[in-house]
C-alpha cells in the first residue's frame, strides 16, 4: 500500500515559453480529476486509494513555472478539496478509527510538498481529536515546514498551515495549560512567521538582476500571506499588554531588523501599526521607534511613523485627550504616565541624526506629523508646538539651508508645517505666540512667502480676527510683507494688474482688523500700519492708505463720543485730521486725483458732524484742498464736470461754515461750473449749483437752508442761456427739458421767485424747438424724458395736493 505513494508526477523544470493561463488551466485539470477521483474512493471507504489521489492532486503544487497570481488560483483550488478529505477523517474519528498510524503513514509520501500538506490536514484533524498533544504536535507541524525552501512553495505550504490551525491555536493563560497555552501559540506563530520571511526575503536574491522589478512586484502580492502572522498573533484574545511588550513585538522586531530587506520592513512595521491595538503602542512605543532607528537605508521610516503618529493622533481624540479617565461610554484616553509629544520628538531627532541620507523634505514631513501629533493631543499646548518650529530651524541650519525655492520638495512640505498652526488655532494672535514661526518664514523664496502671507491674510478676515495692539500689528504687518512693499528677492518681472490689484485688496480689508479697545491704542496702531504702508510705493497706496483714513474718520467720531470722558478729545480730534491729511496728501504725491479728492470731502463732512475746536478752519482746509486738486490736477472734462458735481453735493450737505467762509465757497463753485469746456457740462454745472443756494446751510442760517430764490432763479437763467448757444438742437432739447425739471422742483419747494409763466416759456421753447430733431435713439430718449415730466405736470393739475403749489394756468 505504502508503495502507491511514490509514483508521483514530477512538474518539468522551468521553461519560461508557455503561457501562465496555458499551464494553469492544465494543471487545474489535472485536480479537477484527481479530486474527483479523491471523492469516489472517500465515498466507497477506500482510504488509502484517496490518499494516493490527494498526493497526486496535491503534486501539481510542486511546479515551479506558475506566477505568484497563477499559483495562487491553483493554491486556492487544491485546498478547497483537501477539505473534504479532512471531513472525511474527521467523521471517521468519530467512528473510532485510529490517527497515529494514519499520521504516521502520510509521512511516507515521496514527495516533500504533498507529504506535508497531507501531514498538516492529517494533523489538523490529529489535535482535534487527541487535545492533550496538541502543544507538541503544532510543534512538530512547524519544524517539518523547513523541509520545503522553495520561497514560493514553501510561503503556501506554512500558509496552509496557519489557515487549518487558526481555530485550534491554544488561547488561555499559561496557568491553565494542560493542552497548551497561549505562550505555545505565540512561539509557533512566531516560529511560522520567522520562517515565512526569511522565505519571503529570499525571493529578492533569486534569478537575474535585470528581472529585479519583476520579483518586487510579485512580493508585493505574495506579502499579505507573510503579514496573516501577525494579524493572527493580534487576535489571540490571552496576549496581555505585558505578554505583548515581553514577547510578541520583541519576537517580530527582532526579525524585521535581522531580515535586513528594506520591503519587507517597511511593510512589517506598518503591518505592526495596523494589527495591534493603540493602548499596546502607547506602552511600547520607545521599542518601536528605536527599532525605526536601525532599519536599512532603503526604507522610508518617514512614512512609518507619520502612520504611527497618525493613528494615535485619532485614538487621541476618539478617547478622552490625554490623562482622561474614559467616561462610562468612551475609552479610557492616553495614560497620563505616556508623554506621547515627549517620547515622538527624541526618538524622531534621533532617527534623523541616524540616517544622514534623509532628504530634507522627509525630515519636514516628520515634523508635520509632530506638530499634527501636538494640535490633536495637546490642543492647549502652543509650546509643543513651537518646540517643532525650532528643530525645524534648527535642522535648516545644520544643514545650512538659506533660501527654500518655491515649489520644491522641501517648500512644499514646510508650507504644509506653516498653514498647520494657522488653520487649527483660526486665530492669528494664538499663532503670534509661537517665537520660532516668523524665523521659518524667512526660509521661504519671494513666492513662497507671498503664498503664505494671502494664507494668513485670508485666514485673518475669514475667522473675523481683530488684532488689538501695536505689536501685535507690527507682527502681522512683518509677516505679511511681500504684500506691503517690495522685497530685496523680488523678481523683477512685471506682475498681472489684476492678481495685484486683488492682493492688495486683501491688504485694505485687513486694516479693518486692526481695532484696539482704547482710543488711544488705535491711534497709535494706524500710525505704525501708515508707516508699513507708505513704504509700499505709489502702485501700492492707493490700496491700503485710503483704508486708513477712512479709520481714521471714526476713530474721530469714537473721541466725540467720549467727550464726557476725555477732556483732551478736541485736541485728539485736530490731530488725527492733521494725521488724515498727511496721508492724503501722500496720495496727492503718487499723482492721484480723483482718490484724495474724494477722501478730502469726507473729511470736510466728517469735520462738520463732530465739531471741535477751530473745526471750521480744518473743515475750509479741506474744501480748499479739494478745490487745488480740481484746478491743478483733473484736466479730463468729464471727471471735471464729475468732480465740480462732487463738490457742491458735499458743500450742500455742510453746515459748519460762517457766512464769511460759505459764501467764497460757493461763489467757487458758481466760477468753476461756468468754467468748464464743453458748453453741456456748463449747462449741468450751473444748475446743479442753483441747489447750494436754496438747500445749503450755514452757521448764519443756524442750521437751517438759506433758500435764496434769486439766486436760484439767476443760476437757472444763465443755464437757459448757455443751452441756447449749443449747435445741436437734440443736446439744447435735453438740456432744456433737464432745466424744466430743475425749475418745477423749485417751484413745488414753495420757490416765490418761480412762477406758472416762466415754466410756461421753457415749455413753449421745448416744443419749439422739437420739430427739428432728427429721429434718432437719442431723440427717442429725449422725448420720452419730456413725456414723463409732462405727465407728471398734468397729474399735479388733475389732482392738486391740499398744501400743494396751483398749477392754474399751466399750458401743456
Amino acid at each position: 500500500m505504502v508503495s502507491l505513494f511514490f509514483s508521483q508526477p514530477m512538474t518539468p523544470a522551468i521553461t519560461g515559453v508557455e503561457e501562465q493561463e496555458k499551464l494553469l488551466e492544465d494543471a487545474i485539470g489535472v485536480v479537477k480529476v484527481q479530486a474527483f477521483q479523491m471523492k469516489h474512493c472517500l465515498d466507497k471507504s477506500k482510504l488509502m486509494d484517496a490518499l494516493k489521489h490527494a498526493s497526486t492532486m496535491l503534486g501539481e503544487l510542486r511546479t515551479s513555472l506558475l506566477s505568484p497570481k497563477s499559483y495562487y488560483e491553483l493554491y486556492m483550488a487544491i485546498t478547497d478539496e483537501l477539505r473534504h478529505l479532512e471531513l472525511y477523517l474527521l467523521d471517521e474519528f468519530q467512528k473510532g478509527r485510529k490517527v497515529t498510524d494514519l499520521y504516521e503513514l502520510v509521512q511516507y509520501v515521496g514527495n516533500i510538498v504533498p507529504r506535508l500538506y497531507l501531514l498538516i490536514t492529517v494533523g489538523l484533524v490529529y489535535i482535534k481529536t487527541t487535545p492533550g498533544l496538541k502543544r507538541d504536535l503544532l510543534r512538530d507541524l512547524v519544524e517539518m515546514c523547513r523541509g520545503v525552501q522553495h520561497p514560493l512553495r514553501g510561503l503556501f505550504l506554512r500558509n496552509y498551515l496557519l489557515q487549518c490551525t487558526r481555530n485550534i491555536l491554544p488561547d488561555v493563560a499559561e496557568e491553565d495549560d494542560e493542552d497548551g497555552n497561549v505562550r505555545d501559540s505565540i512561539d509557533f506563530v512566531l516560529m511560522n512567521f520567522a520562517e515565512m520571511n526569511k522565505l519571503w526575503v529570499r525571493m529578492q536574491h533569486q534569478g537575474h538582476t535585470r528581472d529585479r522589478e519583476r520579483r518586487e512586484r510579485e512580493r508585493e502580492e505574495l506579502r499579505i500571506l507573510v503579514g496573516t502572522n501577525l494579524v493572527r498573533l493580534s487576535q489571540l484574545e490571552s496576549v496581555t499588554l505585558e505578554k505583548y511588550k515581553k514577547l510578541v513585538l520583541p519576537g517580530i522586531l527582532e526579525q524585521v531588523v535581522s531580515c535586513r530587506d528594506a520591503i519587507a520592513q517597511e511593510y512589517l512595521m506598518e503591518c505592526i501599526i495596523q494589527v495591534f491595538p493603540d493602548e499596546f503602542h502607547l506602552q511600547t512605543l520607545n521599542a518601536f521607534l528605536k527599532s525605526c532607528a536601525e532599519l536599512q537605508n532603503g526604507v522610508n521610516v518617514k512614512n512609518i511613523i507619520i502612520s504611527l503618529i497618525d493613528r494615535l493622533a485619532a485614538f487621541s481624540q476618539r478617547s478622552d485627550g490625554v490623562g482622561g479617565p474614559g467616561s462610562p461610554n468612551q475609552v479610557p484616553g492616553i495614560p497620563q504616565d505616556v508623554k506621547l509629544f515627549d517620547v515622538f520628538s527624541d526618538q524622531i531627532a534621533i532617527i534623523i541624526q541616524t540616517r544622514q541620507d534623509m532628504p530634507p523634505e522627509d525630515i519636514v514631513s516628520l515634523q508635520v506629523a509632530l506638530i499634527n501629533l501636538a494640535h490633536k493631543c495637546y490642543p492647549d499646548r502652543v509650546n509643543y508646538v513651537d518646540k517643532v518650529l525650532l528643530t525645524t530651524v534648527q535642522i535648516f541650519q545644520k544643514q545650512n539651508v538659506d533660501k527654500l525655492e518655491y515649489n520644491s520638495a522641501v517648500s512644499r512640505e514646510l508650507v504644509r508645517l506653516m498653514k498647520i498652526p494657522i488653520d487649527n488655532y483660526k486665530n492669528i494672535l494664538t499663532a503670534l505666540k509661537l517665537e520660532h514661526f516668523a524665523p521659518l518664514l524667512d526660509y521661504f523664496d519671494y513666492e513662497g512667502r507671498k503664498l503664505l502671507a494671502i494664507y494668513i491674510i485670508t485666514n485673518i478676515l475669514e475667522n473675523e480676527t481683530l488684532i488689538p495692539t501695536l505689536e501685535q500689528v507690527d507682527a502681522v504687518l512683518s509677516m505679511v510683507s511681500p504684500l506691503v512693499q517690495d522685497q530685496l528677492d523680488q523678481p523683477n518681472i512685471e506682475e498681472d494688474p489684476e492678481d495685484f490689484a486683488e492682493e492688495q485688496g486683501l491688504l485694505g480689508r485687513l486694516i479693518h482688523h486692526f481695532k484696539s479697545e482704547t482710543a488711544d491704542q488705535q491711534y497709535m496702531i494706524l500710525s505704525a500700519a501708515r508707516k508699513h504702508f507708505s513704504a509700499g510705493g505709489n502702485k501700492r497706496i492707493k490700496y491700503t492708505l485710503p483704508p486708513i483714513v477712512f479709520q481714521a474718520y471714526q476713530l474721530a467720531y469714537t473721541y466725540k463720543g467720549l467727550k464726557d470722558q476725555d477732556e483732551m478729545w478736541q485736541k485728539k480730534c485736530q490731530k488725527i485730521f492733521q494725521f488724515c491729511h498727511a496721508t492724503i496728501t501722500a496720495l496727492m504725491k503718487a499723482e492721484l486725483a480723483e482718490l484724495p479728492l474724494r477722501l478730502f470731502l469726507q473729511g470736510a463732512i466728517a469735520i462738520g458732524e463732530i465739531r471741535f475746536d477751530n473745526f471750521e478752519m480744518v473743515a475750509y482746509e479741506f474744501m480748499s484742498q479739494a478745490f487745488s486738486i480740481y484746478e491743478d490736477e483733473i484736466s479730463d472734462s468729464k471727471a471735471q464736470l464729475a468732480a465740480i458735481t462732487l463738490i457742491i453735493a458735499t458743500f450742500e450737505q455742510m453746515s459748519c461754515f460762517c457766512e464769511e467762509n460759505a459764501e467764497p465757497i460757493r461763489n467757487q463753485c458758481v466760477l468753476y461750473a461756468s468754467k468748464l469746456l464743453r458748453k453741456p457740462d456748463q449747462c449741468r454745472g450751473i444748475a446743479t449749483c442753483s441747489h447750494i443756494f436754496w438747500s445749503g446751510k450755514s452757521l448764519a442760517t443756524g442750521g437751517k437752508e438759506m433758500q435764496n430764490g434769486y439766486k436760484v432763479l439767476d443760476c437757472l437763467r444763465k443755464g437757459i442761456r448757455i443751452a441756447s448757444q449749443c449747435m445741436d438742437t437734440s443736446v439744447q432739447v435735453q438740456l432744456y427739458v433737464e432745466l424744466l425739471n430743475h425749475y418745477i422742483y423749485f417751484y413745488e419747494k414753495g420757490n416765490t421767485m418761480f412762477t406758472v409763466d416762466i415754466i410756461n416759456q421753457v415749455i413753449a421753447k421745448i416744443k419749439e424747438e422739437l420739430p427739428n430733431l432728427e429721429v434718432s435713439e437719442e431723440t427717442e430718449q429725449i422725448q420720452k424724458h419730456l413725456a414723463n415730466t409732462l405727465e407728471h405736470l398734468r397729474n399735479r393739475m388733475e389732482s392738486p395736493e391740499a398744501d400743494g403749489v396751483s398749477y392754474q394756468g399751466l399750458v401743456l
